[in-house]
């Protein structure tokens, strides 16, 4: 589930964003947008995928779907919310086809700020200035 993830996140910045990107693993330090979106895999176990991204990173996806230069702050919500559907959509197609399948929940805003989780596992993706963290964290039962 973790591969697929990583994998679906990158396939975003390559396909969708359209730029080059690194990736590392760490959280983010910046001033963030988050949001999160629960998975369950078939065999019941329960996680919680974060998505952390700074207002630049954002910023690219609205440009991208909405063409705005600048987003007032509600929108670069929806865009993160939309993100990570795109996102964790899309590792539960790749899931389906190489790992245990899980089902999605609907993705939630959690605030901004500091990216301040404990999670399992977590990257970074950077394109120019802008960074994304990707993290999960299992939930208890």
């Amino acid at each position: 589930m973790l591969n697929t993830i990583k994998e679906a996140a990158e396939n975003f910045c390559k396909h969708q964003i359209g730029q080059d990107h690194s990736v590392d693993e760490r959280t983010t330090k910046k001033r963030t947008l988050i949001a999160y979106i629960d998975i369950e895999e078939h065999n019941g176990k329960r996680h919680r995928v974060y998505l952390a991204a700074d207002e630049p990173f954002v910023q690219k996806v609205s440009q991208l779907f909405l063409e705005e230069q600048e987003s007032d702050e509600e929108t670069l919500k929806d865009m993160l919310l939309e993100t990570a559907n795109l996102i964790v959509g899309s590792a539960k197609v790749l899931a389906q086809e190489s790992q245990t399948p899980y089902t999605i929940a609907t993705p939630h805003f959690a605030k901004i700020g500091q990216f301040d989780y404990d999670v399992d596992y977590a990257q970074t993706i950077t394109i120019d200035d802008a960074e994304l963290t990707i993290a999960i964290k299992e939930l208890d039962e």
